[in-house]
């Protein structure tokens, strides 16, 4: 599990990074099987190797997007 974020001297986050990381399910993107981050200028959720946009509403959404995702993923294993 990787937990990455960045904040301004206000406390607002400014990026992030939050990743399931397993080489034994997923070889590809670096181990990443599901996560979440703001880099290359837009939200985005990378699922098993596979990039799509995500609506940004802020941090915390996104923090439980990506919790509920990894468990999801988790219980089907």
């Amino acid at each position: 599990m990787r937990r990455e974020v960045w904040e301004d001297e206000r406390g607002n986050v400014v990026g992030y990074n939050l990743a399931y990381i397993n080489h034994h399910i997923f070889q590809g993107d670096n181990g990443r099987v599901v996560g979440y981050d703001n880099a290359h200028n837009f939200h985005h959720r990378h699922f098993m190797g596979k990039v799509e946009p995500v609506e940004f509403n802020g941090f915390e959404d996104i923090e439980q997007r990506f919790q509920a995702d990894w468990i999801a993923f988790r219980r089907k294993k």
